[in-house]
């Protein structure tokens, strides 16, 4: 049974998307049980900078030589960074999905939102390989 890495620091949502909150800012990418059901990640699709993202729309993709995955934005938003070492590196999302492996910064229309979403222990429990 295999036990994911969900770190205590960040926010979750149900579709997988993990949120750490640096100031003002949002760090938003996958989690590891979502790196480990894709595994290699050949291709990231993710916004501009400047893209409005919608809480619970969609606002990019990973594809892997398995599926394409969709992510689902976990709150409302101006995206003003992402990641662009995805573009040559891919991969780095299945080798540090909480690190190198982030995917986009995110400005908050309303920081409360945070308080909406999953700590690790609830997340944990949606995971089949945990409960």
């Amino acid at each position: 049974m295999p036990q994911y890495n969900l770190p205590e620091d960040l926010f979750y949502t149900p579709e997988h998307i993990w949120v750490r909150q640096e100031g003002d800012e949002l760090v938003l990418g996958i989690t590891d049980f979502a790196q480990s059901q894709l595994e290699e990640v050949v291709y990231a699709d993710v916004p501009n900078v400047g893209a409005q993202l919608e809480a619970e729309k969609e606002f990019g993709s990973l594809e892997s030589m398995k599926t394409v995955s969709a992510l689902f934005a976990p709150i409302t938003g101006t995206v003003i960074a992402v990641n662009g070492d995805l573009e040559d590196s891919p991969a780095l999302i299945n080798q540090d999905c909480y690190g190198k492996g982030w995917i986009a910064r995110v400005r908050p229309e309303a920081p409360a939102g945070l308080h909406a979403l999953l700590r690790a222990a609830q997340y944990g429990q949606l995971l089949p390989q945990n409960s």
